[in-house]
């Protein structure tokens, strides 16, 4: 199995017909290809979460990257936790992806897997073969990927989702330091101490630090080689980590770019493999690679500290990375189930759709740079020639299946839904309080005592419930009526400046799931229209000042939509059944071909019966 993360059904058709995609061709004549539903919502955790454990999200309790704590109105990460007995125990990680994983089904009856980079994987799960966590490992600040900027600009300002060090130069020196993990008594930063040599003319910065390499030269332009670290916490210890830089320029100022720092795969902070050796046996075969779940540095690129060149070069390495990984597996594989995620080409989709629109609101600040327009479609012919490799360790017992978790849409504006619900007299301020600037984000100035429901994640709407929310105040008996007036006033909503549809439908938890985990989920799911996606502001609690917004960032394509927008592709090298094929009858569909028991649990049914 193949996973493509956001092939887009509307892409791959016309390159199949224009012989753009011969491997994805051949596997199309043999067996056949079809689209295949994605989640609600359509988002890459939850829907890779459903393809592993063959059930809705109700069931495995992934809805979205982040989660709301309902005793803080606070958002948290809604992959995994971290918890702690006591002082005298270490920390351990808890994925809180629930449900049992096709391989861990499959090491019960006896059939092993390799199973590389799967989303929601971390902590990795026991099984009989090996598995390399994907989505979801953090950095090793334990965050999606806080990257850091170094600039002698003595007027620079930190922008999102960064940490700025503005540095002095002493001549051609700089005495700096790398940001590590926070200490868990103090929280105060840990540090490594580093020099940077600066040769304006030779467009270099050499790094010297106590790491390894002890000198590392980075060059204008170019990724540098990864850089191992370690910042020691105490006398005895130490957390090991790994880094690579991009020179963005060393003239009038310095502008150096850090990747997050990510775990070092032969001494992870926390286990990222299993057996938990497996990660530094790659490194030993494959040499160092990245470990972060959010490997392109996306983030960089949305903030303007280096350009789309700079960014593709990188997801260039990335792919040539995940390849060796594949390669290396397929050379050994012989039984069972083997699985490799290449999510590169969502993340190229995410940061340069707009190429594709001339007119899309991100073009307005910066000229179009020629040459762009058909990277995406390249991602896709990248994608063909990795089928391909992997088609020739295929013999004629071999099935094999290529997928997408979801397509791929235009992200033009952004819909504030709380404003919505303050228009609505739902949500309140706090006296005095201006929505906008003044109300600030993470919900910190909403009147919880005069609100009835809030917004926070990418995915809906919660209701602020009397006993289950801290402050609420919608008790038990009027939640019904309270969701069938949202869902009456928000189904069909219309961007009156374009005069389009922004909202197609609102669906309830109770109509979006079921199983264990469902009351885990927003009390509403919004199902935006192409084009439209809930805003920035709306996914870290905000409340602005007006209804909708054109996003002018340069991520400006999304699939977070109405999930009969964006379904994924489907392809085997056996006949299926194509019509009506989910996600969920993926995992049936691995038991069925490998002769192991269908797990009862299971919500769907083999494509191949």
């Amino acid at each position: 199995m193949i996973g493509l993360d956001g092939f887009e059904p509307s892409i791959v058709k016309p390159m199949l017909e224009a012989g753009e995609l011969p491997n994805l061709a051949k596997l199309r004549t043999r067996g056949g290809f079809s689209t295949v539903a994605t989640t609600n919502p359509a988002q890459t955790p939850v829907a890779w979460s459903t393809f592993a454990t063959g059930v809705n999200p109700g069931a495995h309790g992934i809805f979205d990257f982040l989660r709301r704590d309902p005793g803080t109105y606070l958002p948290d990460i809604g992959l995994n936790r971290y918890e702690q007995k006591n002082a005298f125990l270490p920390p351990k990680v808890v994925n809180l992806r629930r449900g049992v994983p096709v391989w861990q089904r499959l090491t019960e009856a006896g059939i092993g897997s390799t199973i590389v980079r799967c989303p929601c994987s971390y902590p990795p799960d026991p099984l009989k073969g090996r598995l390399l966590s994907g989505l979801g490992v953090p950095d090793i600040r334990g965050g999606f990927g806080s990257a850091t900027f170094y600039t002698s600009d003595s007027g620079a300002t930190p922008r999102e989702g960064e940490n700025l060090v503005t540095v002095r130069r002493d001549g051609q020196t700089v005495s700096t330091y790398l940001i590590g993990p926070r200490h868990p008594k103090t929280r105060a930063d840990c540090r490594v101490e580093v020099t940077l040599r600066v040769d304006p003319a030779a467009g270099t910065v050499s790094l010297r630090s106590d790491g390894s390499p002890q000198e590392l030269v980075i060059r204008q332009g170019e990724w540098s080689d990864w850089l191992r670290v370690k910042f020691k916490l105490g006398l005895l210890q130490s957390v090991l980590g790994m880094v690579r830089f991009h020179l963005v320029g060393t003239e009038p100022e310095l502008a150096l770019y850090a990747s997050p720092v990510n775990f070092d795969p032969e001494f992870p902070l926390f286990p990222i493999s299993s057996p938990a050796s497996y990660a530094g046996e790659l490194l030993e075969q494959i040499g160092p690679y990245a470990t972060t779940g959010m490997v392109e540095d996306h983030t960089g690129l949305n903030n303007g500290r280096f350009g789309e060149e700079a960014y593709l070069a990188q997801c260039a390495e990335v792919w040539d990375e995940r390849a060796a990984m594949m390669r290396l597996e397929l050379e050994r594989f012989d039984s069972g189930l083997f699985f490799c995620l290449f999510d590169t080409p969502d993340r190229v989709q995410h940061m340069l759709w707009r190429f594709r629109e001339p007119d899309h609101p991100a073009n307005r600040d910066e000229p179009l740079r020629p040459g762009l327009e058909r990277a995406i479609e390249d991602q896709y012919r990248q994608g063909d020639a990795i089928v391909g490799e992997a088609l020739g360790h295929a013999d004629d017992q071999t099935l094999v299946v290529v997928l997408s978790d979801h397509g791929f849409q235009s992200f033009q504006r952004g819909l504030h839904l709380n404003n919505w619900l303050l228009d609505n007299g739902l949500l309140a301020l706090r006296g005095g309080v201006r929505p906008g600037d003044e109300a600030g984000d993470m919900l910190r100035n909403v009147d919880w005592g005069r609100t009835q429901a809030y917004a926070l994640g990418l995915g809906g709407i919660y209701l602020n419930m009397k006993s289950r929310e801290r402050d609420g105040v919608v008790a038990p008996d009027e939640a019904e009526g309270l969701k069938t007036a949202i869902v009456k006033g928000l189904t069909g909503l219309t961007d009156h400046e374009r005069g389009t549809l922004a909202v197609r439908s609102v669906v309830t938890r109770e109509q979006a799931y079921s199983g264990p985990f469902a009351t885990e989920a927003p009390d509403l799911v919004v199902n935006c229209n192409a084009g439209y996606r809930l805003s920035w502001e709306t996914g870290l609690g905000g409340v602005p000042d007006r209804l909708f917004d054109d996003n002018r960032k340069r991520w400006g394509g999304d699939h977070i939509i109405d999930p009969a927008l964006v379904p994924g592709v489907l392809f085997m090298n056996r006949p299926f059944r194509g019509a009506a094929a989910r996600l969920l009858d993926l995992a049936p569909t691995i038991l069925d071909a490998l002769g192991a028991p269908k797990d009862p649990g299971m919500e769907g049914s083999s494509l191949l019966s």
